[in-house]
């Protein structure tokens, strides 16, 4: 009863009190205090239990696998497995066997989750779709289809749950073909009708499968719409640069009756950002503080900053980011690379000494904006130092970006010898991107002999390409140079290069 009502720390005592406890009595008790989320405490009963001389029931082994998993201790996990496997209890509890894979997908681990399924003498629907859900959810949507297919060549009717998961692999690798299949399965039995999650998970698929027409017209027919559909099809449209109809759609939602939710409220903002609706901006603003939203939710936190970043009020993102009380790196990177983008590099430098202080370590977005905030104010040899010592200060190698920053720091200060270096040092050059970069810093200083190398490794990584041409033309043009400009030129007619 104590369970029941919420009352665990009565119901422990209760149980304490008692002449004489048995497995029943325990098992209430783990139980009520994972279904509380209290693992710890639902693990140490199930030590006094053991240490009582009561042996646990299948009951019991399913509630402390539910806690270790939401507790990702696979270790503990792991001997509670070996115990079950001594006793055979999976012999004869599909149940238990069900509670085993959940452990292991919730810790992370999917190919001994896989193993323990494989090695179940019974299985169900719902030991399928926990790992069809775990592989979905980490992303490996491959994995999760063809344990979809064997879950089907075994003869299992998926259920909604199941659908749900397929969907979402479908959207991750874009399998228009086999989603449509879904949507014809899930219209002929009828689910819609009672899973609402089963229609956010369509209106998402079609959406991430850049089918938004047809997105937008699932979600519309819909016998029951949600905010988590309504958010689904606002997150791609905000995703997509249609911040318009992002907007539409969050106002039509809110005109349902619908309470928008962080990831609602944070997609709204992103398609407030892509159009520059500062105005609109501010009433959800308004409205996330009035609901207190923002106490501990980085993510929204992150979304408002990028907001009025996005929409050029860079004192207002200052101000809002201040007032934080949650920030992570991310929020950091948002506040730099809009100062930084308006040449605001004494701010963007000091921000890197506070995000520090506040033990928050700069990865690679953080330094890309630092070196063109260095860029942008002609401190080379900042920028230069900086990059030297990425690794050694920071733990951060240096990526694509970074060299191509360099680059362009030394090509627009006229420094090519000191570009080409750079371009030298790196593992792999085999980049369009620094080329051009290069090419176009030969350009602007109307540098020949650096002009032809870098001409010649773009043409050597795609001859297709007409930007290498164009600006090879205009460096011959600028040096008059008329007779290799048209060399260069019919090379580019002969190459197709458009």
């Amino acid at each position: 009863m104590y369970v029941k009502c919420g009352a665990i720390v009565k119901a422990h005592r209760t149980l304490q009190e008692l002449p004489s406890r048995d497995v029943v009595s325990w098992n209430t008790l783990i139980a009520g205090y994972t279904r509380l989320g209290h693992d710890e405490r639902a693990l140490s009963c199930f030590d006094m239990m053991q240490h009582e001389g009561i042996f646990p029931t299948a009951m019991t082994f399913a509630s402390v696998l539910k806690a270790c998993g939401s507790m990702k201790a696979i270790s503990r996990g792991e001997q509670i497995h070996h115990e079950i496997a001594r006793h055979r209890l999976l012999d004869k509890d599909i149940v238990l066997g069900n509670a085993l894979v959940d452990m292991y997908v919730k810790c992370g681990a999917l190919l001994k989750a896989q193993e323990v399924l494989k090695n179940l003498p019974s299985r169900d629907v719902i030991t399928w779709s926990t790992l069809i859900s775990g592989y979905a959810q980490v992303g490996q949507a491959d994995q999760a289809l063809a344990c979809f297919r064997e879950m089907q060549l075994e003869g299992l009717s998926p259920n909604a749950v199941t659908y749900a998961c397929v969907l979402k692999a479908c959207g991750a690798i874009g399998d228009i073909e086999q989603g449509e299949k879904i949507h014809e399965d899930v219209m002929q039995q009828g689910l819609l009708k009672y899973s609402e999650v089963l229609g956010t998970a369509l209106v998402d698929m079609y959406a991430k499968c850049g089918l938004l027409s047809k997105a937008k017209y699932v979600h519309d027919k819909l016998p029951s719409r949600s905010v988590g559909s309504w958010t689904a099809l606002i997150a791609v449209y905000a995703q997509l640069a249609q911040g318009e109809q992002a907007v539409c759609c969050f106002e039509q939602m809110q005109h349902e009756g619908l309470q928008p939710n962080s990831l609602t409220f944070a997609s709204a903002l992103k398609a407030c950002g892509t159009i520059g609706a500062i105005d609109k901006g501010e009433q959800i603003h308004d409205e996330i503080s009035r609901q207190g939203l923002l106490g501990s939710d980085v993510a929204l936190g992150n979304a408002l900053v990028d907001m009025y970043i996005k929409c050029g009020a860079l004192l207002k993102a200052q101000k809002v980011f201040e007032m934080l009380s949650a920030r992570n790196v991310a929020t950091w990177n948002t506040l730099i690379a809009g100062f930084a983008q308006v040449g605001q590099s004494d701010y963007v430098l000091n921000c890197l000494q506070l995000m520090q202080h506040e033990g928050i370590h700069p990865n690679a977005s953080t330094l890309s904006c630092m070196l063109n905030a260095c860029r942008f104010r002609g401190l080379v040899d900042d920028a230069y130092i900086y990059f030297m010592n990425m690794s050694t200060n920071y733990g951060v190698g240096p990526h694509l970006e970074h060299y191509i920053s360099m680059v362009n720091s030394f090509g627009n200060a006229g420094h090519l010898d000191k570009a080409f270096n750079i371009i030298q040092g790196m593992p792999c050059s085999d980049y369009p991107e620094v080329w051009l970069a290069f090419l176009g810093a030969c350009q602007k200083w109307k540098d020949i002999s650096f002009g032809r190398w870098a001409f010649e490794q773009l043409i050597q990584l795609n001859k297709n390409d007409a930007t290498a041409y164009i600006i090879m033309i205009n460096i011959y043009s600028a040096t008059g140079m008329q007779d290799e400009a048209i060399m260069i030129e019919n090379m580019m007619n002969e190459n197709n290069a458009y």
